[in-house]
């Protein structure tokens, strides 16, 4: 198949969250399965490396021809192409200090129409795989203005739900910019605004959410308001599980003091002595290391660390925190290590080495997230041996096999409900075993660590997503 996967950030030219680990690791899964593929996202300010001569095409938006430059990087058999433009060359990639920036609407429709354009030589028929609401755009645009013109007719687009949160919503008065007719607004309309995620949902040919329970709960409670609207299209929405990108090893992480694997975990120790060196904590191998990476906001579940931290540094354990965000949150992370200096750190900011390092070195991993549409970060530390307690919501539900040793199953702790209380209790019982149950503790790791959370997986059922989608096309222009 010829799979364009279009998306706002995309490794490892940007990154902000999961989104771009997703953007830039499933188009090399379906390259090496034989496809065709175009993976194209924004060349924000700080991108380099593409050819300094791109080819040119032009788009109207908003009153004028915009001229946009696509230049490709072929890498892992993918044609990786990045749009150019002014309004992407600026410091941050959504926003930045001062807040969102005010023409995100004009700079992700720049990018869905520039994407059509760039590929308009394949040969059709085309599967679109477009990303949350940036994207949302993308199908009524083949509809509005490609289609009349007998372009991509049996192209099909398929729509991935990452994060229902945020949905790109404006003014009414906005949709005039997009230049397509009126005819379509009732498409793009939502409550009298103009809703880019919305309307992805309606035109597309198929809907992937990036888990199966999160397929299901956007229906039903945490839809932000699009529910009804996916409900409608609940045959054609389907949860495929993110995979992980395989340069999340152990056992070739270049960012690790020694390597290990399922087989042989030797190098973890190692890896713990390290981490507790470089952070200034106490070097014992005997002391549960708790791990947490996160964005710092109220979805990640960051206000219930703040309620159990004070009731786990009693105890003999320390503490390792990553992030950033919310300035709240960022002053617990500090007032962490003022509070607890031989137990606690608390690492402001985003630093993808020291990730990979608390990953391997940390016993536990915890992720309350109050919703979780798929989550990484568990995939991460099961595979390098580090047992996740989580919020059993979303992807992190379907990834998080709770402990059972009645039944010699489980591979970690998934907590409900989302309270501080039912947080601590698994927590507990993580603690517990490590220390009372080493063998038990031992397997929990082993299953973890031998559990396929690889990319080919997921390539498999998103290929089957867009014969879907394909097919439902033929149908409709037949």
């Amino acid at each position: 198949m010829n799979v364009v996967i279009v998306a706002s950030e995309m490794r490892p030219f940007s990154k902000t969250g999961g989104l771009a680990d997703v953007a830039g690791a499933l188009p090399v899964a379906l390259a090496e399965r034989g496809h065709r593929v175009w993976a194209i996202s924004p060349r924000y300010r700080h991108v380099d490396g593409a050819r300094q001569q791109p080819e040119r095409v032009s788009v109207e938006l908003f009153g004028m021809d915009h001229e946009v430059g696509l230049s490709v990087v072929e890498a892992h058999g993918v044609q990786f192409v990045l749009v150019d433009h002014v309004s992407f060359q600026r410091e941050g990639i959504y926003g930045d200090v001062h807040g969102v920036f005010g023409d995100n609407l004009f700079r992700y429709a720049l990018l869905s129409r520039a994407a059509i354009e760039a590929v308009a030589a394949v040969e059709e028929p085309v599967v679109f795989h477009a990303n949350d609401w940036h994207t949302g755009l993308l199908p009524v645009f083949l509809e509005a203005i490609h289609r009349p013109r007998g372009e991509h007719l049996r192209s099909a687009v398929v729509l991935s739900l990452h994060n229902l949160k945020h949905q790109g919503i404006e003014a009414k008065e906005m949709f005039g910019g997009l230049h397509i007719d009126a005819r379509h607004w009732p498409t793009c309309d939502m409550d009298g605004l103009l809703n880019p995620l919305k309307a992805g949902i309606v035109s597309a040919d198929a809907l992937v959410a990036v888990s199966p329970s999160y397929s299901l709960q956007i229906q039903e409670d945490q839809g932000f308001g699009l529910e009804p609207v996916l409900r409608s299209r609940s045959e054609d929405l389907v949860g495929v599980l993110n995979g992980i990108d395989p340069s999340w090893d152990p056992a070739t992480d270049p960012h690790l003091a020694a390597r290990f694997s399922a087989d042989d975990l030797h190098g973890k120790s190692v890896c713990k002595a390290a981490l507790q060196r470089e952070l200034g904590l106490p070097e014992r191998p005997d002391v549960p290391l708790l791990g947490l990476i996160s964005r710092l906001d109220a979805q990640k579940g960051i206000d219930l660390v703040e309620d159990v931290v004070p009731w786990l540094l009693q105890d003999d354990v320390q503490l390792v925190m990553l992030g950033s965000g919310a300035r709240r949150f960022e002053h617990f992370f500090r007032e962490i290590e003022r509070r607890w200096p031989t137990k606690a750190r608390g690492w402001v900011g985003f630093n993808e080495s020291l990730a990979h390092r608390i990953e391997a070195g940390a016993d536990i991993f915890l992720m309350p997230s109050r919703f979780e549409p798929c989550g990484l970060n568990q995939m991460y530390s099961m595979r390098y041996g580090t047992v996740p307690v989580v919020h059993a919501t979303g992807g992190l539900a379907d990834t998080v096999v709770t402990v059972d040793p009645t039944h010699d199953r489980g591979t970690g702790w998934a907590f409900a409900p989302f309270t501080s209380a039912a947080f601590s209790r698994a927590i507990g019982y993580a603690l517990q075993t490590y220390r009372e149950y080493p063998k038990t503790w031992a397997e929990i790791r082993r299953r973890g660590m031998t559990t396929d959370f690889s990319w080919d997986h997921s390539a498999r059922l998103y290929e089957e997503v867009y014969q879907r989608a394909l097919s439902r096309r033929a149908q409709a222009t037949s």
